[in-house]
Order: C-alpha cells, then sequence, then structure tokens
C-alpha cells in the first residue's frame, strides 16, 4: 500500500451535509489571510475543525434479533426510567432510557439502534436549552423516530437539539426499513439522543460511559441476564 493510500485509509470521509459549512469556513478564512494572516490561521483551524465535525466513518455494526446499538457517539449522560414524550403515543407508563450527549467534537451522524420499519416520525419544535440537562428532553426542539422492530418491540429514537445546535437533519422518512446501524440523521452542533426501549428492557452501559454510533450495544431485549456492575479505572 502506498503512503497516500495509507493515509487515505485513515482519514473518515466527510458526510455531504458538511461541504457547504466547510466551504464556507475556507472562504471566510481566505478574506482572514487577506487582512491579517494570524486571523488566517485561526480560520484555517476552524475550517479543519468543522471537516472533522462533519466526519462519517464506516462503522462494524453487531447483527442479532433483540440488540440495540447506539444511535450516537458520545457520553451516556443518563439511565433511567422516563414517561415518553407525548407525541410518541407510547401511553404514560414509564420506560427505559438510555440519553446520550454529544459534543461539538463528537461524530454527529445518527444511526438507526435496530433492524425495523419507521411507523413514525414526528418533530417538535422547541427551546434550545443545553442538551446535557434533564429538561432538555421534554422542552427543546427533536425529532422523533419510532420504530418497529418485530415481535412486538418499538423503539423510539429522539434526537435533541442543544444549546448551539440549529437544525436536525432526518436522513430516513416514514415506511423505511432501516437495518441496525443505517444512517437516520444528523444535528448539527452539540446535542443528545435519548433511546426508549421496551419495558423491562435493561441497559448494558453504564453512565458516563462513552458510545459508539452502530457499535455499541446499549441493550439487548431479547436477553435474560439481570444486568451489569460497573466500575471506574
Amino acid at each position: 500500500m502506498s503512503v497516500i493510500a495509507s493515509i487515505r485509509s485513515q482519514i473518515a470521509p466527510i458526510h455531504p451535509e458538511g461541504y457547504p459549512f466547510i466551504g464556507g469556513f475556507a472562504l471566510v478564512s481566505l478574506i482572514l489571510f487577506w487582512l491579517w494572516s494570524p486571523l488566517g490561521w485561526l480560520g484555517t483551524l476552524a475550517t479543519l475543525w468543522c471537516a472533522y465535525f462533519f466526519r462519517d466513518p464506516k462503522r462494524v455494526t453487531p447483527l442479532r434479533e433483540g440488540i440495540v446499538v447506539a444511535p450516537a457517539d458520545g457520553r451516556v449522560s443518563q439511565i433511567v426510567n422516563a414517561v415518553p414524550p407525548a407525541e410518541l403515543a407510547f401511553g404514560s407508563r414509564a420506560l427505559p432510557r438510555i440519553s446520550i450527549f454529544m459534543s461539538v467534537f463528537n461524530c454527529h451522524v445518527n444511526r438507526s439502534p435496530v433492524t425495523g420499519r419507521i411507523e413514525r416520525i414526528v418533530y417538535r419544535a422547541g427551546k434550545f436549552l443545553s442538551a446535557d440537562l434533564d429538561k432538555a428532553s421534554e422542552d427543546n426542539e427533536r425529532n422523533a423516530f419510532v420504530i418497529a422492530a418485530g415481535a412486538g418491540a418499538r423503539i423510539a429514537v429522539i434526537q435533541i437539539a442543544g444549546l448551539v445546535a440549529r437544525r436536525i437533519v432526518p436522513f430516513a422518512r416514514e415506511g423505511d426499513m432501516v437495518a441496525a446501524g443505517q444512517r437516520i440523521g444528523m444535528i448539527r452542533f452539540g446535542s443528545r439522543v435519548d433511546v426508549y426501549l421496551p419495558e423491562g428492557a435493561r441497559a448494558l452501559v453504564a453512565e458516563g460511559q462513552v458510545a459508539v454510533a452502530g457499535e455499541t450495544v446499549l441493550a439487548d431485549f431479547r436477553s435474560a441476564e439481570r444486568g451489569r456492575t460497573f466500575r471506574v479505572t
């Protein structure tokens, strides 16, 4: 393998959603160079960060019925039982919810946590509170996917806009069949994703753990495992 090919293999491709932003950052950088070269170098660093933000790496997704994989890169910020938003029509019972917080340094391409059919996509306008706050699940702008995963199991994936996020971009549509790990959307820039699991499902991750979209197994609602314990090392 040539040196150039080796370097290319280590660089994640850029999602097309990022091209206009990267181009805008690059144009501003050129103007800043013309005004004062130190500002131009700062603009160049911002352009490189923008390209990094819109990276879209390949992922290796485990495949087995019942497995729920992470829909987003980031930190598992909360694992609780909570009543799903009313627009999901999931009823008034509290369900297991896993929240993943994405910083501006995480990859923001979101993936389907399960294989199934998208029954509903529901958008709700709202506020732009910090996505790390618990009330963001109720108050912030959000876009929800309700996915029928087979055997009566339904999973909800909610893209939640954050403090600096101002655009939720869905890639999938109602009625689409999606595979676990398939790209279903993106949030720009810094945000959160909530996953509502079937009643009785147990999380196989811990708060504070780093999740990798399409790879980290969040839960297995077909497993009889009683739950896991964790320690920080």
